[in-house]
């Protein structure tokens, strides 16, 4: 006779722990579902490697893979979203894409340049209350 096991209960998703990381998980949903709407398949969310992240990877209509960043502002006081994106920063983002395509395809060069890939950014803009006032999607907003 074996003793009976307690049914394992799952854990909810952690709560991110700052309000700037809550804040950017919503932002992360919300361009998810902006994405979904409009024929996207998220392929991978939150992609972490040695060379950085990727907020959302996903495929487009046609096909192509696409890496996004996605960034979420209160209020204008640190600027718009898209100021946030540094020259360092679209470098790391590069690197996290170029890995995930080696991951993904193989370390074959050849394989990788054909496949067809972008960065695009998405930036959503809140009002002090948290309220949406707009959402721009900027397809190949970061040249490799």
């Amino acid at each position: 006779m074996s003793a009976r096991q307690p049914a394992r209960r799952r854990q909810p998703a952690a709560r991110p722990a700052t309000p700037a990381a809550r804040l950017g998980a919503w932002g992360e949903r919300q361009a998810r579902l902006y994405l979904e709407r409009r024929g996207y398949r998220i392929a991978a969310a939150n992609y972490r490697c040695p060379d950085g992240e990727v907020d959302l990877i996903a495929e487009s209509v046609g096909g192509e893979l696409v890496f996004i960043e996605v960034k979420t502002r209160r209020g204008r006081k640190f600027g718009e979203a898209e100021e946030a994106i540094t020259v360092a920063k679209a470098q790391r983002l590069a690197a996290a894409a170029e890995h995930y395509l080696a991951q993904r395809y193989g370390e074959s060069p050849a394989a990788r340049r054909r496949t067809q890939w972008r960065i695009d950014l998405i930036c959503l803009q809140l009002d002090q209350t948290g309220k949406l006032q707009s959402l721009t999607h900027l397809p190949n907003a970061i040249e490799e």
